[in-house]
């Protein structure tokens, strides 16, 4: 086919050119924009609008943002040129262009440094148009963001197509008479085809042993769990404030009930009570909950909390904080919830929260039905890998790699992942494999590999006689040096 010319839509997220006083309106959910603001919507304020940059409404100007007033606009005033005398900045505006503020309760937006500050109405200030938002998003600007940009096949299709003839490379005299190159304006034909999918095997108890997805769907009716789990310890947090109060013991009886149905085995009695608690107190009520349940079974051997079932506060942006209290601080396997979903009550909820409960500890929803080639006929590893790199302008913070590999055969539906952190922008996994000299013991090889190797053997019992190495995120030009690395790396291992 010879040279080809990949284009796509893509989407990105700006910041919208309105008023900072509407800015802060629409994103804080601040009604009244005449009072002054706390000590803490203050300091919210500051870190959303801190490295924008605005212009003003007034005059033909723009500055960047660098912090927020500490009194409100009323009470700011400056020295005049005659070193002397002081004015107001609500005078200011008023003497000099006529401007009678309207929001002097709240700071004043500050630019310049903090020896020489310039201080400007939030009302006067417009954020420049075109500034990417390069922070995370939360769940309602997700929504929003799949929303605008969720096409369907043709839609995206007219859209590319649209793009080509804008760009009109044919015409171009620097493409076409320079470099000799002719862009064809329509579409390339591929010969493609559609996959059969695998079908799946559920436990023989069920009334349905297999499932035929269709179009990539499928349901657990009349189907239960080829492995399931056991949960003797649990308990439940509540963080929503507009659930009734008896609600959070009826979703978790729910809950039990669908799991006991799908096949695992669930005790129905929390290790300790059931709580709701303040979402302000995340971190010291979940630390809490693991005292509470650590003093009640003892700190035996196998005696611990094995599920904590959360549900979220009604706010957006708990989720990942208790993540990472849960799972890195306090090894706790947590299951969250919606509060909006867990209000319904609804069956396919459970059906679906269930399944996940049910991979998290230890158990298997299905495998797939009949011989997986290259995998089945001997012990086989099958490894992923990746490398995730700070946005567009970090240059220091380090890259994170992450290596996942299978932990069953021949069935390959459970693994285990690691994590580590390198050199900024590093593509090429540095602790794939790697050694240490041991006074006593010699050379010691470790490295991300070995470990899943050996969990692997630990939890089949076999050597793997084959491994399978999925590697993303290396382009063409770097794919032979990280090939080269990591493959060494992994012979070494061997």
């Amino acid at each position: 086919m010879g040279l080809s010319l990949n284009i796509d839509v893509s989407a990105r997220a700006f910041y919208e050119p309105i008023l900072v006083t509407d800015f802060i309106a629409k994103h804080f959910n601040f009604r009244e924009t005449s009072r002054p603001l706390s000590d803490h919507d203050r300091a919210k304020v500051k870190k959303a609008l801190k490295g924008i940059k605005v212009e003003l409404t007034h005059r033909t100007r723009s500055f960047k943002i660098t912090g927020l007033s500490v009194e409100p606009l009323s009470k700011l005033s400056f020295t005049l040129d005659d070193k002397r005398s002081q004015m107001s900045v609500v005078q200011y505006f008023l003497e000099k262009y006529n401007i009678r503020l309207k929001y002097t309760s709240l700071p004043a937006i500050q630019s310049g440094s903090e020896s020489k500050p310039v201080f400007l109405p939030m009302e006067l200030c417009r954020i420049a148009e075109g500034q990417r938002y390069s922070k995370k998003l939360n769940e309602r600007q997700v929504t929003a963001l799949l929303r605008a940009t969720c096409q369907r096949p043709r839609d995206r299709e007219i859209s590319i197509g649209q793009t080509v003839t804008r760009n009109r490379y044919s015409s171009d005299g620097l493409v076409k008479n320079e470099f000799g190159i002719r862009v064809e304006e329509e579409l390339s034909f591929v010969d493609a085809r559609v996959l059969p999918p695998p079908m799946l095997k559920y436990h023989e108890s069920g009334r349905e042993r297999t499932a035929n997805p269709q179009s990539g769907q499928w349901n657990m009716i009349n189907k239960k769990m080829i492995n399931g789990g056991r949960v003797e310890f649990w308990t439940c947090v509540n963080f929503s404030s507009r659930l009734r109060q008896d609600l959070p013991y009826e979703f978790c009886r729910q809950l039990i009930e669908m799991c006991l149905s799908k096949g695992m085995q669930f005790n129905p009695n929390p290790v300790i009570p059931i709580r709701s608690a303040n979402p302000s107190q995340i971190e010291n009520v979940l630390v809490d909950t693991h005292k509470q349940s650590a003093a009640k079974l003892g700190n035996q051997p196998g005696q611990q909390l094995q599920l904590l079932i959360i549900i979220l506060p009604d706010t957006s942006g708990a989720y990942g904080k208790i993540k990472r209290i849960c799972e890195t601080e306090l090894g706790i396997v947590s299951q969250c919830c919606q509060p909006r979903q867990a209000a319904k009550l609804s069956k396919q909820y459970f059906e679906n929260v269930a399944l996940k409960v049910n991979v998290k500890v230890g158990g298997r929803n299905n495998v797939l039905h009949g011989a997986v080639p290259l995998v089945t006929d001997r012990p086989t590893i099958i490894f992923g890998a990746d490398v995730t790199h700070p946005q567009p302008g970090d240059d220091s913070n380090a890259s994170i790699a992450a290596v996942v590999a299978s932990m069953d055969w021949p069935e390959v539906t459970k693994y285990r992942g690691l994590v580590s952190a390198q050199a900024h922008r590093e593509e090429i996994i540095q602790d794939l494999y790697k050694s240490h000299q041991d006074p006593k013991k010699g050379l010691v090889h470790a490295g991300m590999v070995r470990e899943l190797l050996i969990s692997f053997r630990r939890s089949t019992g076999f050597k793997p006689h084959r491994i399978i190495f999925y590697r993303d995120g290396v382009s063409e030009g770097q794919f032979n040096q990280v090939l080269l690395y990591e493959m060494d790396a992994i012979q070494k291992v061997l």
